[in-house]
């Protein structure tokens, strides 16, 4: 295995990592904690994915760089386009729609629940099936 097979290999497993445990367990489980009220919640989740958001972000080009660098087969190639395709979806479409929804709730608003939150977890989904696909093939084909 060379360095940037290795290297898209471990990138890929972190970013799986991140993902299955900020959204798939902290996010639910912290509006269950003693005391957290929607707003308390919607602040840390807000500062907890934009966070996620960022690290994800530079996962996805160190992926990008090295998959260039070691051309991938074709199965890894597309699984990390496709993960890279719904962290820009979630990025540059759904949470700016779930920004304005934490921000009215922070204002005191009674806003409605968001069907965003639905797109964003089919996201989610789809980037966890495709990472662990693309960590799947890089591992097969090195």
């Amino acid at each position: 295995m060379g360095t940037a097979s290795a290297v898209a290999v471990a990138v890929v497993f972190v970013w799986l990592g991140m993902v299955l445990a900020i959204s798939f367990l902290e996010a639910p489980l912290k509006f269950r904690a003693p005391n957290v009220t929607l707003a308390i919640g919607l602040g840390i989740g807000r500062i907890v994915f934009r966070a996620l958001n960022i690290v994800e972000t530079c996962w996805a080009a160190v992926l990008v760089v090295t998959l260039a660098l070691g051309l991938p087969d074709v199965a890894a190639g597309c699984a990390v386009a496709v993960a890279v395709i719904a962290l820009a979806v979630q990025v540059i479409a759904v949470r700016p729609r779930l920004s304005r929804r934490s921000d009215a709730v922070l204002a005191g608003l009674d806003a409605p629940r968001s069907l965003g939150h639905y797109g964003y977890i089919a996201l989610e989904v789809v980037k966890t099936v495709a990472l662990l696909v693309a960590g799947i093939a890089l591992l097969i084909s090195a």
